[in-house]
């Protein structure tokens, strides 16, 4: 993988994700998932100006001037350390992320990716039936109750925002990992705080202080449709186990009082 990127330093494996990422000098190196998905990214964190509110993690061409060698993309390393305690940061800097990418134009390849985030997505958006097994009844009934229409305009969006946000002292949050979507920006915040508050100990407060937000209520309702849709999808009825389900259900008792006294339904 680094001779296709002309690397010289040894590649170490790094902690955290799904034990794929190395790291060699300055340089992070990734499995390509889906390989129209990393040559579209490249191109527009290539293309990105430079903020003063978020930082990007640039990608590196390999040797022959493609995004890709063997398999493999790079990007260059950034500054900072992923903190979950700071959720409203987390937010600001998806805001400001958000704005900058919002003329860049649907990538069509999102016609094409077919894994279980894709599958999540979709059943979150009325796309493909939000059928669940049984066992899960508990939690998804009452977000399909609750559920109602909204008319929000989609751009390119972080489907993933909280554990892929670094701090540093003295320098803006950086954006890593990018998982694209094509929803409301309104919809990645609620996902960032769907995760927040059923993994990462956020207190229902976060989803509050948010809830001025376009549609609020039916975004949150959205992004736990997501990712429920996605761990079936993943893991088949086996992953609903009694943690699991507990998890998610006090998220979703309050997704679901937030859209109704928003909605008045």
């Amino acid at each position: 993988m680094i001779d296709g990127f002309a690397i010289r330093d040894e590649p170490v494996r790094l902690s955290g994700g799904q034990g794929g990422t190395w790291r060699a000098g300055g340089v992070i190196l990734k499995p390509v998932d889906f390989v129209p998905e990393t040559n579209w990214r490249a191109e527009v964190l290539e293309a990105l100006p430079e903020s003063e509110d978020f930082r990007i993690a640039r990608p590196v061409r390999a040797v022959d001037g493609t995004w890709i060698a063997e398999g493999w993309e790079a990007s260059h390393v950034v500054d900072g350390v992923t903190d979950v305690r700071r959720q409203d940061e987390v937010l600001r800097a998806g805001i400001e992320f958000h704005r900058a990418i919002a003329t860049f134009p649907r990538p069509d390849f999102l016609d094409l990716r077919d894994d279980p985030w894709s599958i999540g997505d979709r059943a979150a958006w009325g796309e493909l039936p939000f059928q669940l097994d049984p066992a899960a009844d508990v939690v998804a009934q009452p977000l399909s109750h609750a559920l109602h229409p909204v008319d929000l305009p989609s751009q390119a969006v972080h489907g993933d925002l909280p554990g892929n946000v670094l701090f540093a002292a003295g320098l803006p949050p950086a954006i890593i990992d990018w998982p694209v979507y094509w929803r409301p920006p309104t919809w990645a915040l609620a996902v960032a705080v769907v995760d927040a508050l059923c993994w990462y100990d956020a207190t229902p407060d976060l989803a509050e202080r948010w809830a001025h937000l376009p549609a609020w209520g039916q975004m949150l309702i959205r992004a736990l449709i997501y990712r429920i849709a996605t761990d079936e999808a993943a893991s088949g009825p086996a992953c609903w186990t009694a943690d699991r389900l507990n998890a998610y259900r006090p998220t979703v008792d309050l997704a679901v009082g937030i859209a109704r006294r928003q909605t008045g339904r």
